[in-house]
């Protein structure tokens, strides 16, 4: 602990600042606002001053810890783009503003308007059913019912979002959208490349925008534009369609999605599977995680099943969300602008379609234990030449990069629980207001992170790496140990949970007692 502060040396950039050169220096721990803050300070620009970084030759650099140090002879160019000083007028102009498009907002989301009114027909139903209000006011309160209803039942048969595809209405097509301008493309450092391929990079550290590089980054790493002659600008067009059609949800939202693609890109790095399976699998498995939850409302299978929602009827009550997701998938791929394997012949492209559709599949957690037990009947026999062996391995990959986070670093892990119970609790809440049954690990009022995760890392997680890991000895260093450590963790946590409420029954105890003999 104490060695690690005392070999601790700052990071030192050059600057040109009108011919001037001016040394910078700041910590490996600054986030990328302080840095920028420090860079408008040498410069003698007002704070909050937005700015780019140029190299001299005109590239763009990120400004972030791991930006990749310079010397005296070749500075960074600094250029202001917008200052965020605002007179008192523009701010009031600028709050009205955000207001008006608040209220557009809320106008047209549908899920959450349909939430409201649900509530609100609970809210009435109950006070005619338990204030015997007299006949006038019931038939009022029937009426209001009745419109409202009708309102939900109108408003349903929309679509959510214009931008998006929606299974309701066949002749609507996802469309990417040709207004976005490209997003800038980063200059990665070496250093972020190194982290990128292991499992304790900080996905919390990233803009949407340089996660879109990161992704691009992966399948120019890998081979696999070169391979399968993906143009360039399609695979960015590509990336930003699959990007805007993640919906902004607590847990299963964009960077969830390249939290499991990276990965599933540091497990084929870790476990060289490049060597050992085709560039066809290695694409797949790349495309499959980028795609597996596309269009994920936040509501899991049970509740779609249990309510009855467009999803469930559609796929008669069998994984209707990863049906979706592959789906929406494919019809973001059947977009010429989109369309990353315009260049493979009909035959290939049939295979990575049907491996695709695999994978997402068996991303249903109904299905855990019929996956994993199949592979484990093979393991002891494996053989990379079989397809059949090979399609397990990668349905399980996929399984373990979808449910990974708690094989990364605490400070990594530990958010992603808050965002997946956040979530639960969204879903618990709506259930009870529909009446409909209410899994106890969801319900906000039985359930906490230690409890949420102890089964979960016990049950599902450590038994599926350690299988695994009989395939590959070198997943268990880096990624079996950390989930050891977590579980010991969370149970400590748990045993400090339990003798505060049990401290706190007994106080409560002694409480009652002594207001008793008072009496």
């Amino acid at each position: 602990m104490g060695s690690s502060s005392s070999t601790y040396r700052p990071k030192y950039v050059y600057l040109d600042i009108d011919g001037r050169i001016q040394k910078v220096a700041f910590s490996k721990y600054c986030n990328s606002r302080d840095i920028m803050d420090l860079f408008c300070i040498a410069t003698g620009l007002p704070r909050n001053t937005t700015i780019s970084l140029f190299t001299v030759d005109g590239c763009m650099v990120s400004i972030d810890p791991t930006m990749p140090a310079n010397s005296e002879r070749t500075p960074y160019r600094i250029i202001p783009v917008a200052t965020e000083q605002q007179t008192e007028k523009e701010e009031l102009f600028q709050n009205l503003l955000v207001q008006v498009v608040e209220q557009f907002s809320r106008v047209f989301k549908i899920d959450e308007l349909k939430t409201e009114v649900t509530n609100h027909l609970a809210m009435l139903e109950k006070k005619v059913e338990l204030e015997g209000l007299k006949v006038v006011e019931i038939e009022k309160c029937k009426s209001d019912i009745k419109k409202m209803r009708d309102e939900m039942a109108a408003r349903s048969n929309r679509t959510n979002c214009p931008c998006k595809y929606s299974f309701l209405d066949d002749s609507k097509k996802l469309i990417p959208r040709k207004d976005v301008p490209s997003y800038p493309k980063y200059m990665l450092s070496q250093e972020t490349i190194e982290a990128l391929r292991k499992p304790t990079f900080d996905v919390w550290l990233w803009e949407p925008n340089e996660m879109l590089s990161c992704l691009e980054h992966m399948y120019h790493d890998l081979g696999l534009v070169k391979d399968f002659n993906i143009n360039p600008i399609t695979l960015k067009r590509w990336l930003l369609c699959i990007h805007d059609n993640y919906r902004n949800n607590p847990f299963h939202n964009f960077r969830h999605c390249f939290c499991v693609t990276q990965m599933m890109y540091s497990m084929i790095s870790l476990c060289n599977l490049q060597v050992k399976i085709s560039q066809m699998d290695i694409l797949i498995l790349m495309t499959a995680s980028i795609c597996h939850d596309l269009d994920h409302p936040g509501y899991n299978n049970t509740y779609q099943i249990n309510a009855r929602t467009d999803l469930a009827v559609r796929y008669n009550d069998i994984s209707p969300l990863e049906n979706h997701h592959c789906a929406v998938a494919f019809q973001i791929l059947t977009q010429p602008e989109c369309n990353i394997f315009s260049s493979v012949d009909k035959e290939q492209f049939k295979r990575i379609r049907q491996g695709m559709i695999t994978l997402i599949l068996a991303t249903d957690m109904a299905r855990h234990a019929e996956i994993l037990d199949a592979f484990k009947e093979i393991l002891d026999n494996f053989d990379y030449s079989n397809e059949e062996h090979v399609t397990q391995l990668k349905m399980v990959l996929i399984k373990c990069c979808d449910i990974s986070n708690e094989v990364r670093p605490m400070e990594v892990a530990e958010p992603w629980v808050d965002c997946l119970l956040e979530e639960y609790f969204m879903q618990s809440d709506r259930e009870k207001s529909e009446g409909l049954p209410v899994a106890p690990f969801m319900d906000r009022d039985k359930v906490t992170k230690p409890t949420a995760q102890i089964g979960f890392l016990k049950f599902v997680l450590i038994p599926m790496f350690q299988t695994v890991t009989k395939l590959f000895p070198e997943v268990e260093e880096v990624m079996l140990q950390p989930l050891w450590e977590s579980r010991d963790r969370y149970e400590e946590l748990k045993q400090i949970d339990d003798a505060m409420t049990k401290e706190l029954q007994k106080k409560k105890n002694e409480n009652l007692t002594s207001g008793s003999r008072e009496k």
